[in-house]
């Protein structure tokens, strides 16, 4: 279990407590460090797994605001339970804060076990075992002494990544949203940068890669369109949906140019190619809700609908019917071409989906670009200078250059079980970012 139970931590630190003192008859007088041991019997200390305060983890600002969702909290409650003045906003705040409690309660419980474990450990041990017939402490005295010491480190270094990661978690609820599409689904869009055919083929590569990561996390998922290139090998372009509420938000960061280093197929003095291909991910925008302020109403000279002949491979049906679509929005310029369906109106309906993903998409950018001048979300251009990560297949080395996060372990990431790794890296740079900019604004 990732979690361990609280009972059997505080278990641990009471039997480690006994080991330590019980049995011992401690004399302040005689004094001695268990440090110049470790190496003989090979013991971690606490500075070699413990580099940081974590007690810092959130700054007092962030947590005085903790305190506050914490108290608020606590008040809606007491109302509940007396059902005096509880309205609609009121059970709404509710709800929305009790995720918070949880995550805020399961942090300072951890960062308690934390402290605890830390004081056991750095307890200086100063002892003379009760034997009237000996003034030193043995060897094995020690051994066991050092043995427990070694129990509190694995205590901790179970804790610690437990402690970071509700710490972040926390970082994150206390930040305003930082988009409007927190719940939505998502689409993918991925194409072929430069490099020539190998960029074709490892956009496939892409593809399947986030196809593995929907199936690692049972995501329903659904390819909208996919053209191969000719050769067999690769594809020319593609689209994914996955369809499970809140992909948005945690693929949005998959989005800029993904540059591959490695020997193609092809290569016959093995020589490494770079190439590159360019994702896109857009918020799935809910048609079903023709209240919501999000889903577009299109004016009729707003859109020009071409219908036209498929091209490609697919048997007697390409080139006899009009089936491909392809809707063009006139006042940006946006094209959306699909031509997978046998039906019309279905490569229709499937290019409105598109269309209107790509436009909400494209406002909230530029909402953001005009609050955070210097921020970037999306791919400008297809250029391998224009890198958010890289791929190199020679090394067995992903490297995300937004956090110069390093993952050595490509497989894995390819196949989707690692990618959370390389996301969890850029969305804690982000949160670290964003809850900076709170704090200074807190400050003033």
């Amino acid at each position: 279990m990732f979690l361990r139970s609280t009972v059997s931590r505080s278990h641990s630190l009471l039997h480690a407590k006994r080991v330590l003192s019980v049995g011992y008859n401690f004399q302040p007088s005689t004094k001695f460090s268990l440090s110049r041991y470790n190496s003989s019997l090979n013991v971690e200390t606490l500075e070699d797994i413990d580099t940081e305060d974590l007690n810092k983890l959130l700054h007092p600002a962030l947590l005085q605001k903790a305190e506050l969702n914490n108290k608020e909290f606590k008040e809606l409650e007491e109302n509940i339970s007396k059902g005096d003045n509880f309205n609609v906003n009121d059970s709404k705040k509710y709800t929305s804060l009790l995720n918070f409690v949880n995550i805020y309660s399961e942090f300072k419980n951890n960062l308690q076990e934390y402290n605890e474990l830390k004081e056991l450990y750095n307890e200086e041990t100063t002892s003379e075992i009760s034997n009237e017939s000996s003034n030193k402490v043995s060897d094995e005295d020690i051994e066991s002494i050092q043995l427990m010491k070694n129990e509190v480190i694995d205590e901790l270094k179970n804790l610690i990544p437990t402690l970071k990661k509700n710490g972040l978690k926390l970082k994150q609820n206390l930040l305003p949203p930082s988009h409007p599409f927190l719940n939505n689904s998502c689409i993918l869009e991925l194409r072929p940068g430069v490099g020539g055919h190998e960029s074709n083929i490892f956009t496939e590569d892409l593809l399947e890669m986030y196809i593995r990561y929907s199936q690692v996390n049972n995501w329903r998922y659904e390819v909208m369109s996919k053209t191969n290139h000719a050769s067999g090998k690769g594809i020319i372009e593609a689209t994914l949906w996955v369809n499970q509420p809140g992909s948005y938000d945690r693929l949005r960061h998959e989005a800029g140019v993904h540059r591959v280093q490695r020997v193609p197929e092809t290569e016959t003095k093995g020589r490494v190619h770079t190439s590159a291909s360019g994702v896109v991910v857009l918020p799935k925008i809910d048609e079903t809700d023709t209240d919501s302020v999000m889903l577009r109403k299109f004016k009729p000279d707003e859109l020009r609908i071409d219908v036209m002949r498929a091209s490609g491979s697919g048997g007697q049906h390409v080139n006899t019917t009009e089936s491909a679509v392809r809707i063009t929005h006139l006042p940006t310029g946006i094209t959306v071409n699909i031509q997978d369906e046998r039906s019309q109106h279905k490569n229709k309906d499937k290019a409105m989906t598109i269309l209107r993903s790509r436009l909400a998409e494209r406002e909230m950018r530029e909402k953001t670009e005009k609050e955070r001048a210097n921020r970037l979300d999306q791919v400008s251009s297809v250029d391998r200078s224009d890198k958010i990560r890289t791929y190199n297949y020679q090394q067995n080395r992903v490297t995300d250059h937004r956090c110069n996060f390093t993952l050595y372990d490509l497989e894995n990431c390819m196949n989707g079980t690692k990618l959370d790794e390389i996301i969890d890296a850029v969305e804690s740079k982000e949160t670290n970012e964003r809850a900076n900019e709170l704090i200074s604004s807190l400050s003033k």
